[in-house]
């Protein structure tokens, strides 16, 4: 069960950090025991290069994303020795670049179906069979079995946009994975749009873009994810629009996932927009209580667990914005039993999921907590966006990213963006110094609570 809790972790940070930062340094990560009476987690990174990284610059958020999903108070992560160097050859995903370390010039392009192949056991669990479908997704789900049976030739590309965890990304695997069946001979490439910009990115420091370019005019089936990460990028942008000419014109399927209709993307040139929106355009939505229940049921009957209704009706109800924020809550639950050894009843889920925020989240916007933040401190929107880094301001800057990320269930990523295009380590940065500060001045403690109650009750 702790390696059910670490591909939860590794979902959280995808949004929270970006799939670039999994891919680099996380997904070579393992857990390998969860110590309950000393609260400590162990975990083997592949070599001491990532290990170091990780301690370095990665700890607060392991800490304050397994508490949450371990359901405790405090967590101290612990270090294993580096995996010998035969685990390190099977590893899923070697770290290739970042920043502040040059890629290694024989990993920066890889074979076209690479990727796909990558993924942790392929990503078996992301199949046709194991999609519930619903009133919200049932037209993105026939569009994608459409696509399967017959790529190149309706549909494409397939458009696929709704809110973050709803299941775009498990279609897209579906259809990569159907297709591989249907088509041994098929090259079928998944990737995650900000992965595509930094290969490119990496394509030019080596002076390898025109294998880059072969690589991807190479493919008979294209999945992207999240392509809206390739905006205000202008020659990845380019690069992108040749690809997709090359593949449209062979009759090559082209699949796309995104938060947002193709002409809503800011950032993205017009003639891409256009060429988005060519084929079948589908959306995706919060599913319904009904199928939120039968989400549940599936997920733990592939987990061999044997979930009630009562159990199910209860993690549904209080679950309201996505798929991956319902499945987060039964691997907290089914870990919780598994960990002590308990079965799953009613009183248990309970137990495990009170500390969720009684408030729906989604009521509550960024704009409304900068405007409850500045009743009490004297800095607007604006100003929590601009480059001055006073230290009054900065304060405020990092109370209102506390405030945010305690009350919506927004990623650090998210409310980077949303406060002038910040890293998300300079959010973690904010998170820590924030709680510190509140733990060692009561009167502050009192302001922040008072600031919080005034955010909540805004919102009904």
């Amino acid at each position: 069960m702790v390696h059910d809790i670490w591909l939860e972790f590794l979902k959280i940070v995808k949004e929270e950090a970006g799939s670039r930062v999994v891919e680099t340094w996380f997904k070579a990560v393992s857990l390998q025991q969860w110590d309950q009476q000393n609260k400590l987690v162990y975990l083997q990174a592949p070599n001491a290069f990532v290990q170091d990284w990780i301690k370095s610059n990665y700890v607060p958020l392991i800490e304050l994303h397994l508490k949450r999903l371990l359901n405790v108070d405090q967590v101290k992560v612990v270090f294993i020795g580096s995996q010998p160097a035969e685990a390190q050859v099977k590893a899923d995903v070697v770290p290739i670049s970042t920043e502040l370390v040059l890629a290694k010039a024989e990993e920066t392009i890889l074979p076209a179906e690479s990727l796909l192949k990558r993924k942790p056991g392929g990503h078996r669990s992301y199949s046709f069979d194991s999609f519930v479908v619903g009133p919200n997704n049932s037209l993105a789900y026939a569009a994608a079995q459409a696509v399967a049976e017959k790529p190149g030739i309706i549909y494409n590309p397939l458009f696929i946009y709704g809110d973050s965890g709803l299941g775009k990304t498990h279609l897209l695997h579906a259809i990569g994975a159907e297709i591989k069946n249907r088509h041994k001979k098929a090259v079928t490439l998944y990737q995650t749009a900000d992965r595509f910009v930094n290969e490119f990115i990496n394509a030019i420091r080596f002076d390898k873009v025109h294998q880059f370019q072969s690589k991807y005019k190479s493919v008979d089936i294209l999945l992207i994810d999240d392509i809206q990460f390739i905006s205000n990028k202008e020659s990845t942008q380019e690069a992108f629009f040749h690809i997709f000419n090359t593949l449209y014109d062979a009759e090559k399927q082209i699949v796309f996932s995104s938060d947002a209709f193709p002409h809503d993307i800011s950032g993205i040139a017009e003639r891409l927009k256009y060429r988005l929106s060519w084929g079948l355009v589908v959306d995706m939505h919060v599913p319904t209580l009904e199928t939120k229940v039968a989400i549940l049921k599936k997920k733990a009957e592939i987990n061999n667990e044997n979930l009630s209704d009562e159990v199910a009706h209860f993690i549904a109800s209080r679950v309201v914005s996505n798929v991956r924020e319902l499945e987060g809550s039964l691997i907290r639950v089914m870990a919780f039993a598994s960990l002590t050894n308990q079965p799953i009843t009613i009183e248990l889920a309970q137990k495990v999921l009170i500390r969720a925020q009684e408030v729906n989240k989604t009521n509550v916007g960024f704009e409304r907590i900068v405007k409850c933040v500045s009743k009490y401190y004297s800095y607007d929107l604006s100003a929590l966006r601009s480059k001055n880094r006073s230290k009054e301001l900065s304060f405020v800057r990092q109370v209102t990213m506390f405030l945010m990320k305690k009350i919506t269930d927004k990623s650090l990523r998210d409310i980077g963006i949303f406060l002038g295009g910040r890293d998300h380590s300079t959010v973690m940065h904010a998170l820590d110094k924030v709680q510190t500060h509140a733990q060692e001045n009561n009167e502050f403690q009192t302001t922040l609570k008072q600031i919080e109650e005034d955010i909540l009750s805004s919102a009904h």
